[in-house]
């Protein structure tokens, strides 16, 4: 079984493209608390994050940088060749879930954000969960 459940901070804001088909992709690195030796010493990874189609966009629309979020995914390895003929590896998570776990700062509008009509999305979107907002 493949399955990741990570909570944690965006430590930058999500990067929405579109694909030539039109499907919207969402990169965005998620900063997970890890246990340490010492009690006084933090320690953080970084994990990177792709979000597909609809939760893309709302990922897109809705996550800025210091937000907590739940994320709930597959990982993924993949590999590629540079221009210079080196096999390169990525690990990431494919989030097939997002909760917000924190509310949007209050008088303070979040640069891209707009209303999202969470009635159009399908279960495979939002499974089993309530929608945080």
């Amino acid at each position: 079984m493949n399955k990741v459940i990570l909570v944690g901070h965006l430590a930058k804001d999500p990067e929405v493209r579109y694909t030539q088909s039109g499907k919207a992709v969402a990169s965005f690195t998620v900063a997970v608390n890890r246990q340490s030796s010492s009690p006084e010493k933090r320690e953080a990874d970084f994990i990177p994050v792709v979000a597909w189609s609809k939760l893309a966009e709302v990922a897109g629309n809705n996550l800025t940088k210091g937000r907590r979020v739940l994320v709930e995914g597959r990982m993924q390895v993949r590999s590629y060749e540079t221009a210079e003929k080196q096999r390169r590896y990525v690990t990431e998570v494919i989030a097939q879930n997002i909760e917000f776990l924190d509310s949007k700062k209050q008088g303070a509008p979040e640069a891209g954000s707009a209303p999202v009509d969470m009635s159009s999305f399908g279960k495979d979107v939002f499974p089993d969960e309530e929608i945080p907002f």
